[in-house]
Parts: C-alpha cells; sequence; structure tokens
C-alpha cells in the first residue's frame, strides 16, 4: 500500500500506531498491541466527539477519557501528544517507561497532564468511570437550570478483555447500569487476546448480554479495524441515551497491520522487533522515519486546539450568564472546583469532657459525618450495605438513586472494591467533591487495591471503617481484623488514624476534610464498643499524630502508648502506677503518618530516647511496634486469628485488661 492511496483519516490512524510501535521498539518494553487495534475507535471518539481543551487540560466541563486498558498507555501519550497537549511532547514519547518520564509505563494522572486516573491494575479504570459518571450527575443535578446548564459532560472508557474479567469492573458496572447513568459510554476493545493467548481458553461468556443484564444499553460495530463510519454511528446512538450506561463492542485485531504477529499473544506486551517493524511499515504503507507524524495528519490533529479554545469559551459564556441569574449557586460551584473549604467548617465538630457518655467511635462518627454534611454540602457518600452499622447516613439528604442524582447518600451494595474504585473516580473527577466510602474494616482485604490506588494516584477520599478490632465480637475470627492495620500502614501517602473517644474522632475528621481537599487519603478506624472520654485528649493532639495524654511530674521512667479503645486502659494503669509512686507517661498514638510528619524535636519531646521502657498497647499485630517500643520496650498486642465471643470476653481473653497492662508494665520497671 502506497501512502498516497491512504486517506488523511489513516494517516492519522497510523500516526497513533507508528509512535506506539516506535516509543515500545526503542524502550524494548511495552505493549503495541491494543494501541495498533484500538487506533481507529480512538480516532474517531478523539476527532469527532470528545470535548476537550489541550491547552487547558483542567478545564471543568471537560469530557473525561480514561484508558482502561492502561497497558496500551502509549494509545492515550499519542493522542495527548497528536492532539497538541503540553504535557507530551514527541521528546517525552521518545523517553516511554524510562526515568521520571511523562511517559510512563501505565497511565499516571498525577504525571501527565491529560490523564485523568491512574490505571494499570485492569478493572480499575472503568470503575472509575463510574465514579466519574456520578460525580458528573450529582454535579448536574445540584447546579444546572433548565437555562443554563454548567455540567454537561460525558465519561468515555475504553477497556479491554482483561478489564471485563477483572471482578471490580463487574461490581461497579453493574451499579452503574441500576443507577442509569446516561453520560458514561464505554467502548470495549474486543480483541480476544490476552498475555496467555487466545481469549478462548479461560473467558467465552457473552459480555454483551451480561451488561445487558447489567441495564446497560449495548451497541456492537463489528469491524473495529476498518469501519469508522459504524464507530461513530455508534457513539452517536450511545449519546442519544440517557437512561443509561451505553456499552459499545468494538471488534479489533490485535497488533492491526503486523503481518507475524497480529492477532497474537505475541504483539500483547512486548516489542515487535526490528524486522517486524519493517514488515509492519512495507504492510501498512508508512515510509516515515521513526517518530515522525506527517505534516498533513498532524495539522489535522492539531485543529484540536482551536476547537477545545472555543468548547472553553463557550463554556466561559454559559458560566457568565449562569453568574448572572443565579449568583449564590455560582459562588458555591466556584468555591467547589476551588479546592476551598466553606468559612469555619470545622467549628462543628464537637468536643467532650470525661463527664459526656461512653460512646463507640463509630457513634462519634456520626454525629461527625452529619454536623460536617450540613456545613460542606459536598461531603458525599456512603456503605457498601452496612449504613446502619457503620452509622455512615447523613440524614436529610435522601439517597443518590436515577432520577435523584442531586442526594447524598450512596448505597454501593455488596461492592466493596467496586465501592472503593467508585470513589476514587468521584475525587478525581477534581471537581471539589469530598467522597467517603464504608464497610468494617477487615473488609478493606477486598478493596486494597482500590485504597492503594487511592494513595497513589492523590485521591481525596475518606475511607470510613469500623468494628476496627477483637473488640466486635461474635461474628468471629473471619470479621476481626488483626494485620489489617498494619498492612494499612504500609501504604504510603495514606493516613491511617485511629482514634480513642469522641475528641479523637472530631479530630480525626478534621484531618480527613483537610487532606481530602489537598487530594490525599485518609483511613478512620473506629470502635463498635463503647469507649470513655479521657480527658487529655484533643482535636489539636490528633493533627499531630500523637501526643501526651497524661503525663508524669519529672522525667518519665515508663511510657504507655495507646492507640482506640485500648487508650483508656493505659490511662487507667497509669492511674494506678502513679499511685504507686511511679513516673509514668500516656501517649496517644492515632496516626503513625501524621507523627511521623513532626520535626524531630515535637517527636522527641513526645517519645523522649532517653525513656527506653515502653509498652504499646493496640488490640492488632505487634508488626511494626518495635519502632515506637525499641528494644528494651514490650506490646500489648495479638498476633493470631481472633474467636467467636462476645467483645468484651474477647479482649480480656486476648490479654487486652488493665490487669495484664498493669503485669506487662510492672515487668518492663522490674
Amino acid at each position: 500500500m502506497a501512502v498516497a492511496t491512504q486517506t488523511l483519516e489513516e494517516v492519522c490512524i497510523n500516526s497513533i500506531r507508528f509512535l506506539a510501535i516506535d516509543a515500545v521498539e526503542k524502550a524494548k518494553s511495552g505493549h503495541p498491541g491494543l494501541p495498533m487495534g484500538a487506533a481507529p475507535m480512538a480516532f474517531v471518539l478523539w476527532d469527532r466527539f470528545l470535548r476537550y481543551n489541550p491547552k487547558n487540560p483542567k478545564w471543568f466541563n471537560r469530557d473525561r477519557f480514561v484508558l482502561s486498558a492502561g497497558h496500551g498507555s502509549m494509545l492515550h501519550y499519542a493522542l495527548l501528544y497528536l492532539t497538541g497537549f503540553d504535557s507530551v511532547s514527541i521528546e517525552d514519547i521518545k523517553q516511554f517507561r524510562q526515568w521520571e518520564s511523562r511517559t510512563p509505563g501505565h497511565p499516571e494522572n498525577f504525571m501527565t497532564a491529560g490523564v485523568e486516573v491512574t490505571t494499570g491494575p485492569l478493572g480499575q479504570g472503568i470503575a472509575n468511570g463510574v465514579g466519574l459518571a456520578i460525580a458528573e450527575a450529582h454535579l448536574a443535578a445540584k447546579f444546572n437550570k433548565p437555562d443554563a446548564k454548567i455540567v454537561d459532560h460525558y465519561t468515555y472508557v475504553i477497556l479491554g478483555d482483561g478489564c471485563n474479567m477483572e471482578g471490580v469492573s463487574g461490581e461497579a458496572c453493574s451499579y452503574a447500569g441500576h443507577l442509569g447513568l446516561g453520560k458514561l459510554i464505554a467502548l470495549y476493545d474486543d480483541n480476544h487476546i490476552s498475555i496467555d493467548g487466545s481469549t478462548d481458553i479461560a473467558f467465552t461468556e457473552d459480555v454483551s448480554k451480561r451488561f445487558e443484564a447489567y441495564g446497560w444499553h449495548v451497541l456492537h460495530v463489528q469491524d473495529g479495524n476498518t469501519d469508522l463510519e459504524g464507530i461513530a454511528k455508534a457513539i452517536e446512538e450511545a449519546k442519544s441515551v440517557t437512561d443509561k450506561p451505553s456499552f459499545i463492542k468494538v471488534t479489533t485485531t490485535i497488533g492491526y497491520g503486523s503481518p507475524n504477529k497480529a492477532n497474537t499473544a505475541g504483539v500483547h506486551g512486548a516489542a515487535l522487533g526490528g524486522d517486524e517493524v519493517k514488515l509492519t511499515r512495507e504492510n501498512l504503507g508508512w515510509e516515515h522515519e521513526p517518530f515522525v507524524v506527517p505534516e498533513d495528519a498532524l495539522k489535522h490533529w492539531r485543529k484540536a486546539i482551536e476547537r477545545g479554545a472555543n468548547y472553553e469559551a463557550e463554556w466561559n459564556k454559559t458560566f457568565d450568564t449562569y453568574k448572572g441569574k443565579y449568583a449564590q449557586e455560582a459562588a458555591e460551584f466556584e468555591r467547589y472546583i476551588s479546592g476551598k473549604l466553606a468559612d469555619g467548617w470545622d467549628k462543628v465538630l464537637p468536643t467532650y469532657t470525661p463527664e459526656d457518655k461512653a460512646l463507640a467511635t463509630r457513634k462519634h462518627s456520626e454525629t461527625c459525618l452529619n454536623k460536617l454534611a450540613a456545613v460542606l454540602p459536598e461531603l458525599i457518600g456512603g456503605s457498601a450495605d452496612l449504613t446502619h452499622s457503620n452509622l455512615t447516613e447523613i440524614k436529610g439528604f435522601g439517597d443518590f438513586q436515577k432520577g435523584h442524582y442531586q442526594n447524598r447518600n450512596i448505597h454501593f451494595g455488596v461492592r466493596e472494591h467496586g465501592m472503593g474504585a467508585i470513589c476514587n473516580g468521584m475525587s478525581l473527577h477534581r471537581s471539589g467533591l469530598i467522597p467517603y466510602g464504608a464497610t468494617f474494616l477487615i473488609f478493606t482485604d477486598y478493596m486494597r487495591a482500590a485504597i492503594r490506588l487511592s494513595a497513589l494516584s492523590h485521591g481525596g477520599v475518606i475511607w470510613v471503617m469500623t468494628h476496627d478490632s477483637i473488640g466486635q465480637g461474635e461474628d468471629g475470627p473471619t470479621h476481626q481484623p488483626i494485620e489489617t492495620l498494619a498492612s494499612l500502614r504500609a501504604i504510603p501517602q495514606l493516613t491511617v488514624i485511629r482514634p480513642a473517644d469522641g475528641n479523637e474522632t472530631s479530630g480525626a475528621y478534621k484531618v480527613a476534610i483537610e487532606k481530602a481537599k489537598q487530594h490525599a487519603p485518609t483511613l478512620l478506624a473506629f470502635t463498635r464498643q463503647n469507649v470513655p472520654n479521657l480527658a487529655g485528649t484533643s482535636i489539636e493532639g490528633v493533627t499531630k499524630g500523637g501526643y501526651t495524654v497524661v503525663d508524669s511530674e519529672g522525667t518519665p521512667e515508663l511510657i504507655l502508648i495507646g492507640t482506640g479503645s485500648e487508650l483508656s486502659l493505659c490511662v487507667t494503669a497509669a492511674e494506678k502506677l502513679t499511685s504507686e509512686g511511679k513516673k509514668v507517661r500516656v501517649v496517644s498514638l492515632p496516626s503513625w503518618e501524621l507523627f511521623e510528619a513532626q520535626d524531630a524535636a515535637y517527636k522527641e519531646s513526645i517519645l523522649p530516647k532517653a525513656v527506653t521502657k515502653r509498652l504499646s498497647v493496640e488490640a492488632g499485630s505487634s508488626l511494626g511496634w518495635h519502632k515506637y517500643v525499641g528494644t528494651e520496650g514490650d506490646t500489648v498486642s495479638i498476633d493470631r486469628f481472633g474467636a467467636s465471643a462476645p467483645g468484651g470476653v474477647c479482649l480480656e481473653k486476648f490479654g487486652f485488661s488493665v490487669d495484664n497492662v498493669l503485669a506487662k508494665a510492672k515487668q518492663l520497671l522490674g
């Protein structure tokens, strides 16, 4: 085939293919097959439908695009370069998968402007897309007026066979169908190849029928390699269906154009190799050097710059009209998207004295959520079918359901992993929403990938976890977290807070709300059982991660360190030891991450190195506590699975009693 016989559209499509081929070849690493096969659908979408501004990637009303099949990242980078995003130059394309490159192996939203969410773990992207669509639907219902739509955009996702195999996509897409999210359109790159070979060896279900059962509008483009008009017609039809999400199955050939590797696993995750690259260039009539895009193709692609500027200018006019008519709503909208919090929001957080009634910290959490919801309308979320156990309903604000998108209580169903990925998408919409998702602490194991990705991708999500220890009781070891806190504390950029009482719960929410606006996640761990309100606890103390609750006269001989419900054991034990003439300090350490962020002088003032006799008390694994108790200290901890019994019995049997804390303390004191 000679270049002269190709249409301009074909040259534009081949520009995607060969940027991907050349980048992977230079890196000697990557996945060229998907960009080669999905190039036509990507071209049609980005050239004819997607509304975005390359020179302002953060323009609010842009359509969101997610490459859920993130291994095909060169598809996305090629699109960003071709359409004129400043974040990806031809030099960035040449640095694909290299140190500190803006073109990493999988799309990272914090590395590359124009990438909305971090994808790579398959299924997460489409689930994030559900969250993006929920955010759009909620904001549209809240702010739009009949004569002025300021929130009006689509979420488009390209996903692959692997995404459809992963369970998280099923959870999220089932929920999207229930909600009827008409602004969500997914294009399925149906190429029948995964790493192990043909999908026939493991994946033979009728995916279209599955999505029909989920409640999606389903279409099929049988020739995704060349039928550009068929792809365009399908997207047009999808946009016309407003009461349900759309799933467009686009049958393609992975590695399209490669004479020997197309439609094989060999092109999925490895460079073509020099000989095959040459043959592919000949086969597709591509007579250009590596990384060269023909001028006429680049000129066509770059029309996106003018289109994007016009899209944004039109929206600005709409918003100016909106501001003139609806000044109060416009001011609130501007506060949302600026990321600012309402003035004095934290003044609603309650404080407590020891005379106040002992309550579970999950109950204090409910109080905080409801007080904050009244002053922070951007707070939205819910539970994975445990609303009345997690106590996460914000009263008076209705249930988020189809036709009632303005409401703020989201019922995720028994879909922990889906909930996590959806909450990430809501946050990464970057419209000021503060999403929260709740379940039992033990079930973070069902959503760990999503929690990790919230930390990695700077998602400002609040994870509300209750039933935080063996104090959970009768449900037994399957429901009692042991190693859970230690494993969560191991996740970089995640702040874990385990408050001890009402004051510390208020402090935990103060931190979580502030971090959400800084695009950082926080995980809060709350008790099922009642705990006393302690003298000396404070909101300010929690913000520092660790602080002194009870101090001795003069340098302490012993430091007791507690978190959560076990802090009260430390306080009572300290009182008894003090009455016996011992010098004892009690330190509350609700958040290791916040404490480690303090300067050395502050940390020394709380845990002086000279005091080597230290005892930590936490109803969980001892893993990690050596950092704070040292070689001469000890722990009251649990390093086996729990048991089925009333919570108080479990705590007593496993040594979480004042008597056991005293016994261990006296051993240390000699």
